[in-house]
C-alpha cells in the first residue's frame, strides 16, 4: 500500500489544533518524547514498514537536510 499524501481528514484544522494542544506546556524534551510516542503508536497502527519508512523519508527530506 503507498502512502496517501492527499488530504484525507474531514476537519484538518481541528486535528492540527489537537496536536498543538497536546504539546502545550510541555518543555522541548517532553513535546519530543510526546512526538516519538505518537509516531511509533502510529506506525504500529499502520503496520506497514515500507509505507512507514517512506513517509520518515518524505518527513525527513522536507527538513532540506
Amino acid at each position: 500500500m503507498p502512502l496517501n499524501r492527499e488530504s484525507n481528514v474531514a476537519d484538518p484544522d481541528s486535528l492540527y489544533a489537537a496536536i498543538l494542544e497536546a504539546h502545550a506546556d510541555l518543555s522541548e524534551p517532553e513535546s519530543a518524547a510526546l512526538s516519538a510516542r505518537l509516531v511509533l503508536l502510529l506506525a504500529n497502527h499502520i503496520s506497514d514498514p515500507a509505507v512507514v519508512r517512506e513517509a520518515l523519508a518524505i518527513a525527513r527530506n522536507s527538513l532540506g537536510k
